[in-house]
């Protein structure tokens, strides 16, 4: 399960961001794990997640993943295989306690000590009911089931889709695919090393099945981050695929 940790790392994701930036497209690292020869195909057992394909996490965005609506056709392409589709969203609040605009005296990527632990100060971005929050015009999820909002309690950002960063408030979604009799969880979304990572770490400290779709994801990486957050998901038994392993 993710820890602490990641937040007390968390300032590396303002290098992330600005390192994007700087050099015009996310890195991707080389695989860690082989997929199966085979092609997987997803029963009914299985949900696919669609984590924050967001305007504000897009080109144009108020806190942009570069490339990051590339995901969005391979996601279509990969919709019709799944009978179980989730979404979810950022959905902060006005004056969220992760904006830099909520702490006098701070900017963007700054650093502050909440009551739940270290937490970066980002721009305002992805308000309730605003456009930037919206999800992408493109994504086409007719048969998506269920919109998980997550970083909506002003006073706790939320990376993962299972778990709020204090890693105490779940968010609902493991009791629901387990109603559901869902068993294996495939992620994709934005972005691999921050919230894909923390749902596919969370699904599987919950006792999903997970495979992460790696050209259904986009990254924001420097210095190893994203080979650190794929060595992190593999430790945890977390499968690293193509869309084009799924049939």
């Amino acid at each position: 399960m993710m820890t602490m940790t990641m937040l007390r790392n968390a300032p590396q994701r303002r290098h992330f961001l600005q390192a994007a930036a700087a050099l015009g497209a996310a890195a991707i690292a080389p695989p860690l794990l082989a997929a199966d020869a085979k092609k997987i195909s997803p029963s009914a057992q299985a949900a696919l997640i669609v984590v924050d394909v967001q305007n504000c996490f897009v080109d144009g965005g108020t806190l942009p993943v570069k490339g990051g609506a590339d995901v969005v056709p391979v996601i279509n392409a990969l919709a019709p295989k799944f009978q179980n589709i989730i979404v979810t969203q950022d959905w902060h609040t006005p004056g969220h306690t992760s904006f830099a605009s909520a702490h006098n005296g701070t900017k963007p990527f700054d650093s502050v000590k909440l009551n739940y632990g270290n937490q970066v100060l980002w721009p305002d971005h992805c308000v309730q009911g605003t456009d930037d929050a919206a999800l992408h015009k493109d994504l086409k999820l007719p048969t998506a089931q269920l919109i998980i909002r997550k970083g909506y309690n002003k006073g706790v950002d939320s990376y993962s889709a299972f778990q709020e960063a204090d890693r105490k408030t779940v968010t609902g979604l493991a009791g629901y695919l387990k109603a559901r009799g869902i068993k294996t969880v495939y992620v994709t979304g934005l972005a691999t090393d921050f919230c894909v990572a923390w749902t596919a770490l969370d699904a599987r400290a919950a006792g999903f099945n997970v495979y992460v779709i790696e050209d259904a994801t986009r990254a924001i990486d420097l210095n190893g981050s994203l080979a650190k957050a794929w060595q992190q998901m593999q430790a945890k038994g977390v499968k690293r695929i193509q869309s084009a392993d799924v049939a």
